[in-house]
């Protein structure tokens, strides 16, 4: 006699215990068709999308590099901060210290991922803003609301609960900061965070000074759910459902850490390999912000389950966020654009990045401090121009750097 019905109720049963309290399960509506272009509902016009067609980079290159003249002598500065969870405290130290140092460059373009995209908006709204981002990554919040009360308990869509992290972002992101942030994209001036559609398994890149420039309950809140949805690392924080329009329907997308599908970036992929960029980025420089360590660290690991999984886990994020610098370095030398990076010391080899300890976050944010005030926060692993006409020219190839890859768009 055949048992396999009474099997299959038996662990459906199971697994419907353990998902009791799901916010997200059954209640979604059908993904959008890939052969259509989806927009958020009341808000179309505000992700970046580029095919590998001309017209195409054109638009996106438009809209994020504007064609400057050749007598204009403004810096073109962009920031990148990488995910890195608790890490995200070496990222807030950096940038105030270099604000304390008086060092602290005004970036036309600001990119964020993870918990680099919770540092972002106020990282883009420059040194006034200070305060704030140090409250909000020392002042104790995160170990209050992301501590073994917030765990949501079973097996449900994630391990702690969305409000934790709600009410961790919400009272620093407020109708002052997007206001803000909206008048500076005014300027020009672009805030870019990425999340990553689990549906198509791909990085989307949100303008989020369109979205502020809206303006509204409406624009707040979907700036808010962004930051959210960037940083929701699978497992541990439920997802971000976004109800988005296709041909006449609705649909939902499916959205979790931006870190999944790109530990960091610069903009989107298809103008990395876009030759016609050059001019755009003229007076460029690039600066990263890599908020955990970045260099191997030998040592024997523990035979148990727990131990391999952390260490494999672990392994598997420095060996990404290296390859995503190592693109970052071949995009610059592909442009002759400066980079410099500046990642948390090896002096922290044992950080764990998901635990939210005040004490621990806070030694991580005085030491960004204290390096960024010595003037000793940065290294360079991509030349340098030679002086203004460098900038028109390709530098040689270093043969520690990657130049990435070679079939760029003419």
């Amino acid at each position: 006699m055949s048992r396999g019905p009474e099997t299959k109720t038996t662990v459906q049963s199971l697994f419907a215990d353990w998902w009791t309290g799901d916010p997200l399960r059954g209640k979604r509506l059908a993904t959008p068709p890939a052969n259509q272009l989806a927009e958020i509902v009341d808000f179309p016009g505000v992700r970046l999308t580029a095919d590998q067609a001309d017209q195409a980079l054109n638009a996106v290159a438009d809209r994020l590099t504007p064609t400057r003249s050749l007598l204009g002598r403004a810096d073109f500065n962009i920031l990148a901060l990488s995910g890195g969870a608790s890490g995200g405290a070496y990222g807030a130290g950096v940038l105030t210290g270099l604000s304390k140092a008086g060092a602290r460059p005004e970036f036309a373009i600001v990119t964020g991922v993870s918990t680099g995209a919770l540092i972002a908006p106020l990282a883009f709204l420059g040194s006034a803003w200070d305060e704030r981002l140090t409250d909000s990554y020392v002042g104790g919040h995160a170990a209050d609301l992301l501590s073994i009360k917030g765990f949501a308990g079973g097996l449900g869509a994630g391990l702690f609960k969305g409000e934790g992290l709600e009410a961790l972002v919400w009272p620093f992101i407020d109708e002052v900061v997007v206001e803000a942030v909206a008048r500076e994209h005014a300027r020009g001036r672009r805030l870019l965070i990425a999340t990553t559609n689990l549906d198509n398994q791909k990085a989307v890149i949100w303008d989020m000074g369109a979205i502020a420039s809206r303006g509204g309950e409406a624009a707040l809140q979907l700036f808010r759910d962004v930051m959210l949805a960037s940083a929701s690392v699978p497992g541990l924080f439920p997802a971000k459902l976004f109800t988005v329009e296709a041909g006449g329907e609705r649909y939902q997308e499916m959205h979790v850490d931006g870190g999944v599908a790109a530990p960091l970036f610069l903009m989107p992929d298809a103008l990395l390999h876009w030759r016609s960029l050059g001019q755009r980025l003229r007076r460029g420089r690039v600066y990263v912000i890599v908020n955990t360590v970045l260099d191997p660290s030998p040592r024997s690991t523990p035979a148990g389950v727990a131990s391999i999984m952390v260490r494999g886990f672990e392994t598997m994020l420095r060996f990404s966020y290296r390859q995503a610098l190592s693109l970052a370095a071949g995009f610059c030398a592909r442009h002759n654009l400066p980079l410099s990076v500046a990642s948390i010391p090896s002096s922290f080899d044992n950080l764990n990045m998901l635990k939210f300890d005040t004490a621990t976050m806070r030694a991580i944010f005085d030491e960004a401090e204290r390096l960024a005030l010595a003037g000793s926060v940065w290294a360079s692993p991509s030349p340098e121009p030679t002086g203004w006409r460098g900038l028109f020219r390709r530098q040689p190839a270093r043969a520690d750097i990657d130049p990435g890859p070679t079939d760029v768009l003419e």
